[in-house]
């Protein structure tokens, strides 16, 4: 996973995977998703993220139950 925050365009672009990018669906008018041509996730683009609460990111370690 990588991220690339744009502070002057407030965008949070989340790479999860390398593979190509087949299509994009907007979730809302500042969330949109793309996908690779098997379905899965490659991109998330996050619009007006810190506006939105979503930069800076927040992380937490914690182990599963």
């Amino acid at each position: 996973m990588h991220t690339t925050y744009f502070d002057e365009d407030d965008i949070l672009v989340i790479r999860l995977s390398d593979k190509p990018i087949a299509r994009e669906v907007s979730q809302n008018w500042n969330t949109h998703i793309s996908y690779a041509e098997d379905g899965s996730a490659v991109e998330v683009v996050l619009l007006e993220a810190r506006a939105n609460g979503a930069y800076p990111l927040e992380v937490q370690h914690a182990r599963a139950a």
